[in-house]
């Protein structure tokens, strides 16, 4: 469902849209329609024709791709403040790189090709903070494949769970609560679900954390970086 932007709405605060004057802010937002998505619907697909790009507000979604044998290779967590479909950007786009697919229920705020180009013109600052996201993702891949190589996988395991309560994070009494899966675990850290499952399961018996279908609530997250 697709609609103009709510006055009441409140503005997530995204590297998108840094740095730009109250003017600036203001046109772009008003050119932006507003898109609420069921959870488990594509918002991009891989290898179709980039026309759109999304901000989210609120919700979260999955970045991935797909192996030939139709498994899922999850590249980033989108939380709100990302952006989907950044190569939208650029006047001739090539297809998108990458499906993403919302996990709860999500808010956008979204802009066709045409109007995206038409910002982009006005106001500068969208390319040139484009450009900066799309450094930031490969600094995140470059690290990814340094972990990889110089890591375990106890400590890929316990740094993507500490990212994840960070940028996902839910804070409780108890502690903090982080809806995913065994499976999106393991391809986040670059490990076999059954290594995740053995680490998690080790863990909750050490008291660091508590385990339910597709949560992990971390009792003292600072607890998992001690071996």
């Amino acid at each position: 469902m697709t609609r103009s932007v709510p006055s009441s709405t409140p503005l997530v605060k995204s590297k998108f849209l840094a740095d730009l004057d109250e003017t600036a802010l203001r046109r772009i937002l008003d050119a932006a329609q507003f898109r609420r998505i069921a959870p488990k619907k594509n918002v991009t697909v891989g290898g179709d024709r980039p026309d759109h790009l999304f901000l989210l507000q609120a919700g979260r979604a999955k970045f991935y791709n797909l192996t030939e044998s139709g498994a899922e290779v999850l590249l980033l967590w989108k939380v709100p403040g990302d952006i989907i479909g950044l190569v939208s950007l650029l006047a001739n786009p090539p297809a998108y790189m990458a499906s993403a697919k919302t996990v709860s229920e999500c808010q956008f705020l979204v802009w066709d090709h045409g109007t995206l180009r038409r910002l982009a013109k006005a106001y500068p600052q969208l390319t040139e903070n484009g450009l900066r996201l799309a450094l930031h993702y490969l600094n995140v891949y470059m690290n990814r494949h340094v972990s990889v190589v110089t890591k375990t996988a106890e400590l890929r395991l316990a740094e993507a769970l500490l990212r994840l309560s960070t940028d996902a994070g839910e804070v409780q009494p108890w502690g903090v609560e982080i809806d995913i899966t065994n499976e999106q675990l393991s391809s986040l850290s670059d490990i076999s679900p059954f290594t995740t499952s053995r680490l998690l399961s080790r863990w909750e018996r050490d008291g660091r954390l508590s385990k339910q279908r597709g949560r992990v609530t971390l009792r003292a997250p600072e607890s998992l970086m001690i071996t």
